[in-house]
């Protein structure tokens, strides 16, 4: 039985906090204000986070060694994604979690 560690589940939990948050945000909030928040460029990264974060949490719940390859990725798109949903304004909590998760990520990364 693969022995969880309590920072393993934290950044599960970051992860799967930051999928529901950026898949939510970019369904409700984003698609509903329009304009630089539907951006090609913007939309396809909160998908693609949103993505990656189910991804690695999934990796870590199944308990391979690749997990840290899904989370050394997945901070590097949350990065990203930060730093879009900051670029188009208004995009407090999405920033918040994707943050979050980039330091939880590189800690089961490292």
């Amino acid at each position: 039985m693969h022995q969880m560690s309590a920072e393993m589940r934290a950044c599960i939990e970051d992860c799967l906090r930051c999928h529901s948050t950026c898949l939510g945000m970019a369904m409700n909030h984003c698609l509903e204000q329009g304009g630089k928040h539907i951006e090609p460029g913007h939309f396809r990264i909160m998908m693609a986070c949103a993505e990656i974060c189910r991804t690695s949490a999934a990796f870590m719940l199944i308990g391979t060694h690749h997990h840290k390859h899904t989370c050394r990725e997945c901070a590097e798109i949350c990065e990203e994604c930060a730093k879009s949903c900051e670029q188009v304004g208004d995009m407090e909590t999405c920033m918040q979690e994707c943050r979050r998760c980039v330091e939880s990520c590189r800690r089961m990364a490292a």
